[in-house]
């Protein structure tokens, strides 16, 4: 298996920066504007502690979204020369061969241990071979936008559909079939992989800020009551995946100096109440500094 995206298997104990985009409920309330942090979550220890912080709303209504929301097929978030759906290729797969001269990018054949069925599955990319492995967004674009990410901007959602955090190469009809399910209608046939599939839509949601709607979360409850110690995954550990590729980094506790430095650390517009709020970055007294 290739080293060059491979994630740590667990998340080592402590705290979590979890960013937030808005998002309005289907009463019309709202959990900020896009963009906006929100506070630190604690998350350690099991993916059933980091349950618990998730917020529940119910669905909003699917109405504009298409895939092309999230960007235009795969693209290179981690900049290092090769698409996304490569890299977790090169990632998940064993024993792989790469094509001549594409700088051991892109990916001729190799295996895989499916996690969602159990079946080992040879690979072979090529026109009606490639589509036996595919690569499954753990948690659905669709459902993320019913969940939140309709009120994230362009870049966010490219980034978000491009995050290893919620990527796995797997069996390909198994993934056509699971749609846009969330873990309240659909699971892996793999009942061995159920601990580890709920606990990774848990890293994702809180993530970046995406809720799950009751039933979702008393269906991702039951999972990870029969394995309460199941640890979350952790990010790929590389450079340009320390943070939510797209996502804004948390403001310092201390007041930023000035809008040069709110702008440097990606935060602006900065509104009162954020992190590292300062009044003298508001010139104008509308409560919303550096704009």
């Amino acid at each position: 298996m290739s080293l060059r995206t491979a994630l740590t298997s667990t998340l080592a104990l402590g705290l979590v920066a979890v960013l937030s985009a808005g998002c309005t409920d289907l009463d019309g309330s709202s959990a900020g504007a896009a963009g906006d942090a929100v506070p630190q979550v604690a998350v350690s220890g099991s993916a059933l502690e980091a349950l618990g912080s998730v917020e529940v709303h119910g669905r909003a209504p699917r109405t504009g979204y298409a895939r092309d929301r999230f960007g235009d097929g795969w693209v290179d978030t981690d900049r290092n020369g090769c698409d996304t759906r490569n890299d977790v290729l090169a990632r998940d797969l064993t024993g792989e061969t790469f094509e001549p001269g594409t700088r051991d990018c892109v990916v001729r054949t190799g295996t895989l241990a499916d996690p969602y069925s159990g079946r080992t599955i040879a690979f072979r990319r090529g026109e009606g071979t490639s589509e036996a492995v595919q690569i499954d967004h753990v948690v659905a674009l669709s459902d993320a936008w019913q969940k939140g990410a309709q009120r994230w901007d362009a870049d966010r959602r490219v980034a978000f559909a491009n995050d290893p955090l919620n990527l796995l190469a797997v069996d390909g009809p198994l993934n056509q079939g699971k749609g846009d399910g969330d873990a309240a209608t659909w699971l892996p046939p793999n009942r061995s992989y159920r601990c580890a599939y709920v606990a990774r839509q848990v890293a994702v949601k809180l993530t970046y800020g995406l809720w799950m709607t009751a039933g979702e979360r008393d269906a991702a409850s039951a999972v990870l009551t029969t394995c309460p110690g199941e640890p979350l995954p952790a990010r790929d550990p590389s450079p340009a995946q320390q943070e939510p590729p797209g996502v804004p980094p948390a403001a310092p506790a201390d007041p930023y100096a000035d809008c040069a430095a709110v702008r440097a650390a990606g935060a602006a517009p900065i509104r009162e109440g954020d992190p590292g709020w300062n009044a003298a970055l508001d010139r104008d007294g509308d409560g919303v500094g550096c704009e």
